[in-house]
């Protein structure tokens, strides 16, 4: 309350400055969010005795309008001037996708000057994890279809630069996306300065609109991160699950293979084995566990 009664170098109070404020002072970007929704699906298996291959997927809209028309992109829209960011996301999330109630976390906010040949576009990200059984997608108003993409990521380069500006650290990543009718690429590339700052820029793109590539790249990056001190990757599991089905999920996200008893030791704490074992498969019932809610609590 003193702060709104002191008064500024033109002599106004608070109140007074602000009714002779005006906000076209400066020019507005626009703001949208964008959202990456990652599942773990299973393959089609026709040997009923051998456990189905399950991949990691995105789910991505094919723009119906300019601009980049027929290109695949992430579900996103306009935040609108009466709505916080997350309740944008909530909204883009149930209403291009049919889902909601699932875990998600705002992942970065990608501000380039032309990312979006519209107008200036400043997109915050999120991050959404979902269990495949709960799946019931739809496209929104803009897309003519929403599908869901494998996703494979390969780094295929590590160099050490020697800038003007100090030593740096370089990557080059490809990221493949594809389904049974397309298949779409990004090869982006990421320098880390000593200082830690980041800067990522695509090299290549195809299929792809606007920058999704570099989102779809940090995003899978930020998961293959997270996933190693989080519980993140108990949302995309179902409630009962074996542990050989946690660790494939594990390993898809990782990229790499991981030994059994090493595995079960780290997550130890993190599941409940139940009484239940699994039903109407062609080889030995396995235990069937579920996440341990309070591990965190009592890490």
């Amino acid at each position: 309350m003193k702060g709104r009664l002191l008064k500024n170098k033109e002599g106004l109070t608070e109140e007074e400055f602000l009714k002779q404020y005006s906000s076209d002072i400066y020019k507005k970007p626009s703001l949208t969010v964008d959202i990456l929704i990652f599942t773990v699906m299973e393959e089609e298996n026709n040997n009923y005795r051998k456990l189905a291959e399950k991949s990691l997927k995105i789910l991505l809209v094919k723009r119906g309008s300019h601009p980049y028309i027929g290109d695949w992109a992430l579900p996103g829209g306009f935040v609108s001037i009466d709505e916080g960011l997350d309740e944008a996301a909530l909204r883009v999330l149930r209403n291009e996708t049919n889902i909601e109630n699932i875990y998600m976390e705002q992942l970065y906010t990608f501000g380039e000057v032309n990312r979006d040949p519209r107008t200036r576009v400043i997109s915050s990200s999120y991050m959404a994890l979902v269990d495949s059984s709960s799946l019931s997608i739809k496209a929104g108003h803009n897309e003519e279809d929403a599908c869901w993409f494998d996703v494979d990521y390969k780094l295929l380069e590590e160099n050490d630069l020697a800038l003007e500006n100090g030593d740096s650290f370089e990557e080059i990543v490809e990221i493949k996306l594809w389904n049974n009718i397309e298949e779409l690429y990004a090869k982006v590339r990421i320098v880390e300065n000593l200082d830690g700052r980041v800067r990522r820029e695509i090299i290549e793109s195809t299929g792809l609109a606007f920058d999704h590539g570099k989102i779809i790249e940090y995003a899978i990056s930020r998961l293959r991160n997270k996933i190693e001190y989080t519980s993140l990757a108990f949302n995309l599991m179902p409630e009962l699950f074996t542990l050989t089905e946690l660790q494939k999920v594990y390993e898809i996200i990782q990229g790499k293979e991981l030994l059994a008893a090493a595995f079960r030791r780290k997550i130890s704490n993190m599941v409940i084995e139940t009484d239940k074992f699994t039903k109407d498969v062609g080889h030995r019932p396995s235990k069937l566990f579920k996440y341990n809610t309070s591990w965190k609590r009592n890490r």
